[in-house]
Order: C-alpha cells, then sequence, then structure tokens
C-alpha cells in the first residue's frame, strides 16, 4: 500500500500530514504512487531512463511493479499549487479518455514533489520520428496519424464538457504508440472553457509558427486557434518537412508560405514529401492539403471546426466549391510586430530546425512552459 503525504493548509499556516490513499474522500480516477515508488521505477531516477525534458521538468521512462511502463514527468520546484488544486486538476485530465489521447494514469504528491504518471509510448513524438529523422512514414500510416490527430482534437472541442483548448498543438506534442496510433500529449496548456463567453484574453502560450494570427497578435484564444495550429501540423506530415527552417533562403522558410505559392500556381502535389517516391493518392493528398490551408486561414469564420475537418479528411463531406482564400501566413506576424515588441512579453519561445522541439515524453527538450492552470472560457464560433 502507498501512502499520499501533503501539505493541509490551516488558518495558522501549513502542516504536513501523511493520508493512505484508501482514506481519501474522492475517488480520483487515478493512482496515488509514492516517491519511493516512483524512485524504484526509474532507477533513482537515472540519466540513462531521462527521455524528455518537459516544461516544467524531466520526464522518464519507468516501469511500475506490475510490469507496466510509463512516462514519469517530474514536475520542476517552481509549480506553486497548493496539493487539492493540484490534484482537483488531475482529477480532471484522468477523465478525459479518447483513444487518440495520452491517458494518465497517476502522480505522487509527496512533501514538495508533484510527479506524473502517464502512458508510455514507443513510438516517440511525430517531430522525433518523422520530421527530426527523416522517419520512412508511408502515405497510409501518414492519413491515419492525420484522422487520428483531427479525432483527439475534435473530441476535447466538442465531446468534453466544458471544451477545452489544447493550446499548443505541434508534431512534439503528437506521441505514437506501437501501432502508430497519435496521441495528442501535453494537456498543461489546455484550457478548460464553458459556454457563454466569445473568447478569453490571455497570456500567449504556445510554439511560434503553429500559432494563430488572432492569438499570436492579440492573446485572443477560441478553439479555431488549435484549428490553425492542426492545419500547419497537417501540412507538416504530409510535406515531411517543418514548418520553419531558418537554414533555407527566406522565400523557401515557412512552409505554410510555400504550400500557399504552391496552391496558387495549381502544383499543390509538389509539396508532397519526396520521400514517399511517388506513393501516394494524389487526389487525397491534395485534399488533405486543401484542408491545411482552410484550417489556417486568417479569418476565424473560414476556419472549419474540427469536426468538420475530420469529415474533410476523410471524405465525408465535400469542401465548397471555389478558390481558397489567402492563410494566416507568419510574414503577417512579423508585420504586426510579433517577434518583435508585442511578442517579446509572450511565454513563447520559437523553434528552429537548428533546434526542433520535442516531446515532453519522448525525446529531449521542449521548447514551449506549460502551466496546469486551467481557466474557464469558451467561443461560440464554431
Amino acid at each position: 500500500m502507498t501512502c499520499l503525504s501533503f501539505i493541509l493548509k490551516g488558518k495558522k499556516g501549513s502542516q504536513e500530514k501523511a493520508i493512505p490513499p484508501h482514506e481519501d474522500p474522492v475517488d480520483r480516477g487515478f493512482q496515488i504512487f509514492s516517491y519511493k515508488e516512483m524512485k524504484l521505477a526509474t532507477r533513482g531516477f537515472s540519466q540513462a531512463n531521462k527521455i524528455g525534458e518537459g516544461g516544467f521538468g524531466p520526464v522518464y521512462k519507468g516501469r511500475l511493479r506490475d510490469g507496466r511502463f510509463v512516462a514519469i514527468k517530474v514536475l520542476s520546484s517552481e509549480s506553486k499549487q497548493g496539493v487539492r488544486e493540484f490534484l482537483s486538476e488531475l482529477t480532471t485530465l484522468a477523465n478525459i479518455v479518447h483513444e487518440n489521447l495520452v491517458s494518465l494514469y497517476g502522480c505522487c504528491v509527496e512533501s514538495n514533489q508533484r510527479i506524473l504518471v502517464y502512458n508510455y509510448l514507443e513510438n516517440n513524438s511525430l517531430a522525433q520520428t518523422l520530421l527530426d529523422n527523416g522517419g520512412r512514414f508511408d502515405w497510409e500510416t501518414r492519413v491515419k496519424i492525420c484522422v487520428g490527430v483531427a479525432r483527439g482534437l475534435a473530441f476535447l472541442h466538442q465531446d468534453v464538457r466544458p471544451h477545452i483548448i489544447h493550446r499548443d498543438i505541434k508534431a512534439s506534442n503528437i506521441l505514437l504508440d506501437r501501432d502508430m496510433k497519435p496521441k495528442i500529449s501535453d494537456f498543461g496548456l489546455a484550457k478548460l472553457i464553458p459556454m457563454n463567453a466569445s473568447h478569453v484574453s490571455t497570456r500567449v502560450a504556445g510554439t511560434l509558427g503553429y500559432l494563430a494570427p488572432e492569438y499570436a497578435i492579440k492573446g485572443q484564444l477560441t478553439r479555431k486557434a488549435d484549428v490553425y495550429s492542426f492545419g500547419v501540423l497537417l501540412l507538416e506530415i504530409v510535406s515531411g518537412k517543418r514548418n520553419t527552417n531558418t537554414r533555407l533562403p527566406v522565400e523557401d522558410r515557412y512552409l505554410l508560405e510555400r504550400v500557399w505559392a504552391l496552391y496558387e500556381r495549381d502544383e499543390l502535389v509538389a509539396i508532397v514529401d519526396p520521400a514517399l517516391n511517388g506513393d501516394f493518392a494524389a487526389g487525397q493528398a491534395r485534399r488533405f492539403l486543401e484542408v491545411g490551408l482552410l484550417c489556417t486561414q486568417d479569418s476565424l469564420k473560414l476556419r472549419p471546426s474540427m469536426s468538420a475537418a475530420v469529415r474533410l479528411l476523410t471524405g465525408n463531406e465535400a469542401r465548397a466549391k471555389g478558390p481558397i482564400a489567402r492563410p494566416g501566413l507568419i510574414s503577417d506576424f512579423w508585420v504586426a510586430g510579433v517577434g518583435g515588441k508585442g511578442f517579446a512579453s509572450a511565454t513563447t519561445e520559437s523553434s528552429s530546425a537548428a533546434a526542433p522541439p520535442s516531446s515532453p515524453f519522448s525525446s529531449r527538450n521542449d521548447d514551449t512552459r506549460a502551466s496546469f492552470t486551467f481557466t474557464t472560457v469558451a467561443d461560440r464560433d464554431d
């Protein structure tokens, strides 16, 4: 039997008190582990077991007593949450279950320790496997990943109550299991949103290159910001290229701008990953790229909802006839001051080809700060 030690704050200050898990009155839907168990699972938090460095601290591969392999995320001491708040937010996470979302198994809250335990994904992140190491994903696998991520996001946006905005959809936050099924990870930046507000003005937290214009410039967050990020991710998966590569000439540096230029010349399929050696469905590839352009429209009203994106990707809904409008391009961000003085106050760090972002569960670095504080807001635009 494990033991949960936590801080109870009373009128005269704070006191430490150990409470066995079976005495915890709330059925939280996840397991409470002791710090001793975490040390045993990771062999004393050995560097050999370290698999990543997330926004709040290092991540280790661990093996529990029952034989399960897990990802153990040790939050840094900068986390200021009280135990009750911490456990309350984890209870929310643990009850969000979908085949395309990473599963939370449990946590450790002992003295000042805050540790999260997730299911371990064997094939690392999409960023590491496809974009960094040139993984040779066949076309069917890419289709599976695109549709799976879309379904996971649609679930967060529409099926979960209150709805959830992820805020940091990117390749390093898409993990792959042994069957290459995608799992959306890192809900530390997610926002729980109710039904009665149009948007929330919030401190920008995300990754440059995936940020929607209205969020990057104005800090206004809706579900359509996730749609934009997904559109960029979709283009990355189809092309096998990162959204930004500072080693290329300026005209070729930004993937979305390259895709738009090809669309205007009616040469869209030319951006498909050459590693496929032509072994892909050209019509389907064009459809996926067009969906990517629709998702990255400058106008929120022109972006589809994630459930509509799923239907478009699977061919269950046809795109409206007519040309696609110009998307919100990264060059527009710089003209508006993003990356300059107006953006410097945001807690967002950009990634480049020279220093690619990585999954907090599967690789060595992460370029975005995370928070486990959820703010309740909503949007009515989809």
